[in-house]
Parts: C-alpha cells; structure tokens; sequence
C-alpha cells in the first residue's frame, strides 16, 4: 500500500513541499495538485484577495519535475463542485486542455486527472486518451450503481468515504472493479462529518470563494454546519463515527487499496500526518491527523489517541452503523478524551 498525499505551494521562508516529503518517497506513489487560479475543491493555489504569488508558476512546475524524477505520478485536480456559467462550455475544455498540453511540455506531462465533472472527464478522455481520469471522493460513489453510470467517464474512483468502515461493501466494490478494469481507492483522514447534509452547499462555497470573498455577505452566520454542530459537547461522538481510519488500522485495508489518499493540502503539518501513516503510530491529538481537525472545537480537550481501546476497529467496522442505538462510541469518547487544562478531570456525556 502506499500513499497519495496533496501539495502544498511553500510560502516565505517556508520549507518546500518536495523537502517535507522527501524522506517519504518510496512510500508515495502519487502528489495531487490544484493549477493556479482554477477552482478546485480547495482555496486558490496563488490568490489571497487579490494578492498574487507571481512565481507561484515557476516554484509549482519546478517542484512537479523534482517529483517526476523520483518516480511519483502528478495527479491534476480539477476537481471543484461547480464552474458556474462555464460548466459545459467550449471555453473550460480548451482551457483544460491548454493546462494538459503546457504541463506535457513543462514538466513531462501528468498521469491522472481527478474530476467531479462528467464534462471534463470526456474532454480529458476525449483528447488525452492515456491520461487516468479518477472520480473525485465529492462524487460520492458508493455503490456498484454509483460506478455503472459513470464507468464510461472513468477509469478510477475514490470510495464515499462514508464507506470506509463498511468492509462488506467494500468487498463487493472492489469485486467488481476488478472484473471490469476500475480502479478503486479511499481517503484516509477526513475529518468531515458522515453523511453531511451541508456537503453540497460547502462544495459549491468553495468553488466560489473567491468570488464569496469579495462580496459583501450577511454577518452572525458560520455556513460550516460541522462547526456549529460541534459547539454543543453533547455532539463531539459524532467525530468518533466519521470515515477516517487510524494509522494503526490502516494495514487491514491493505488487500482492497493499493493507493491510499491522505488530505495534507491545507494542513499546517503534511510531513506529521504522513509520517504517521507511513509508520501506523501516531502519539498525539487524533483530531490533528485530520483535514479538517476541529482540534479548537474541543478545547482545551484533546482525542488521545493511544487511548483508544483494542477492540476500537473490529468494532466500528463490523457495526450495523445504527449509532443513534449505540453508546460504544460514547463510551470510547470519555475514555479518549483529555483536559489538557486539567488532566485528571474526566468528561462525562449526559
């Protein structure tokens, strides 16, 4: 099993994403990465509100032929939830495959466009028939169905994360995958909450920040339904019922998953969340490991996460996954969670 992790462009006097991860590079089969200025299902790889990194260009390409030397595959995203006025226009295919036909050039060429866009999955496999086109995670495929209708769009798919400890349906994916020449692969340490009923409407945010950010929006509401969920401590089990998997647990996926995807874009610490897959240990907040982490929706409480008790995974992966009838995870919530205020006060659920 090895690792597909996201890049991070260095800013000042910060160390270069091809340095953070350079003691990883045999375990790290892929990098994937946004283009520029182009929505993605991230903020702007070089805008802040109209201050621009001018050689973020430069620095990106060098970095891309840095890892291509090494062997790891580029994976390109263009994976954003929505392009607006442009989502099936002549002019996003060009530009598509402007970016394709310049990074051929530049840097060798990628391996892998992801996608959550049917449009840009043909164009890519229309023009660029040896590049792997992948389904984005934000298209939550889940089921053999799910495959079916866009197994003429892709060669590849990321589970729904939601899945991630479903290992029945995981055997029945991967089954079929095999048999009809998919590929499939899963997100390890996502901190999103399961079964979002906010997803779309932050998906679709995101695609627009930076047209969000320069307008003038209504103030007293946070759009981010996890964090409001999350004031109420009565809530934090749920983050114990989400997909992410343990650096510890990973090694049980290793039969279903050659690649495994660790979202380290927007993490401040990339080199720790993959350092701790890549040696299945990790000492520290589990809330950390994730993207997003909500370490300071708990505050000043922690996950400890050598807390956890030995039977944690056989459990949650063979559960009907009824947790409104369940207090397990409860239970594991008040035996994990530290006061770092106050480390012998415990935390009860009422």
């Amino acid at each position: 099993m090895k690792f597909a992790v996201g890049y991070q462009l260095a800013e000042d006097n910060e160390e270069f994403f091809t340095d953070i991860i350079e003691p990883f590079y045999e375990e790290i089969s892929e990098v994937y990465f946004p283009w520029l200025d182009l929505p993605s299902g991230r903020s702007s790889l070089v805008n802040r509100r109209g201050h621009v990194y001018w050689k973020a260009q430069e620095h990106l390409e060098e970095e891309l032929k840095i890892l291509r030397r090494n062997g790891i595959k580029l994976d390109l995203l263009l994976n954003a939830n929505c392009f607006g006025k442009h989502a099936m226009s002549q002019y996003l295919s060009n530009n598509i495959c402007s970016i394709l036909e310049h990074l051929g050039y530049a840097v060798g060429g990628v391996d892998i466009v992801t996608t959550a866009s049917p449009m840009i999955a043909h164009t890519v496999k229309k023009y660029f028939p040896d590049i792997e086109v992948r389904a984005s995670v934000n298209m939550r495929i889940g089921t053999i169905k799910g495959i079916q209708y866009a197994a003429g769009l892709f060669d590849s798919f990321y589970i729904q994360r939601e899945y991630n400890r479903d290992f029945e349906r995981i055997k029945e994916l991967k089954y079929w995958s095999e048999k009809n020449g998919k590929k499939m692969l899963m997100l390890a340490n996502s901190g999103c909450m399961n079964f979002c009923s906010g997803q779309t409407f932050h998906d679709n945010m995101v695609a627009h920040e930076a047209e969000i950010g320069e307008t003038l929006n209504i103030s007293g509401f946070n759009p981010y339904m996890c964090w409001n969920y999350l004031k109420d401590p009565q809530n934090w089990v749920s983050v114990l019922q989400n997909s992410w998997v343990r650096p510890e647990d990973l090694h049980n996926y290793e039969e279903y998953f050659d690649v495994v995807k660790l979202a380290t874009r927007m993490h401040s610490l990339p080199g720790m969340v993959i350092q701790s897959y890549v040696k299945g240990e990790y000492f520290g907040n589990l809330l950390d490991l994730f993207e997003p982490g909500y370490g300071p929706a708990f505050a000043p409480y922690v996950i400890d996460n050598k807390r956890f008790p030995d039977d944690w995974f056989d459990t949650t992966s063979h559960c009907n996954k009824k947790c409104h009838e369940c207090s397990y995870c409860s239970r594991v919530l008040e035996k994990t969670l530290v006061n770092t205020e106050s480390p012998t006060q415990s935390f009860f659920l009422g």
